[in-house]
C-alpha cells in the first residue's frame, strides 16, 4: 500500500474516526495514563513492536505513568494512511488490556 496524506476532509472527520486522538500541529496526538512505570513501559513496549511489525513509528514521550503519542508522516509532511493505521492499531491494543 502506498502511504498518502489524508485530504482535508479526511483530516476534518477524524473525531468520528479516532475520538481520543486530537489533531495537533499537523500531528495526531494522544495521552495515556497507567496506574503505574511498569504498566506505562509495558504499553510502550507493545507499541514498539507493533509499529515495527508495520514499518511505521511513533514520537512519543514517557514521564512516570503517562505516555504521550505524536503520529504523523515525516517523509510526507503530515498526517498519512499510516498514521490513522497505527492509531487504530495502538487503541485496539489498549482495549485488550
Amino acid at each position: 500500500m502506498e502511504n498518502q496524506l489524508l485530504t482535508d476532509k479526511e483530516l476534518s472527520n477524524l473525531n468520528r474516526t479516532l475520538p481520543k486522538w486530537d489533531l495537533i500541529d499537523s500531528k495526531l496526538e494522544r495521552t495515556f495514563t497507567f496506574s503505574s512505570f511498569i504498566e506505562a513501559f509495558g504499553f510502550m513496549t507493545k507499541v514498539a513492536i507493533l509499529s515495527e511489525s508495520i514499518g511505521h513509528h511513533p514520537d512519543w514521550s514517557n514521564s512516570y505513568s503517562f505516555i504521550k503519542i505524536k503520529l504523523s508522516s515525516h517523509d510526507l509532511g503530515g498526517i498519512s494512511q499510516f498514521d490513522i493505521k497505527l492509531a487504530k492499531k495502538i487503541n485496539e491494543l489498549e482495549n485488550s488490556i
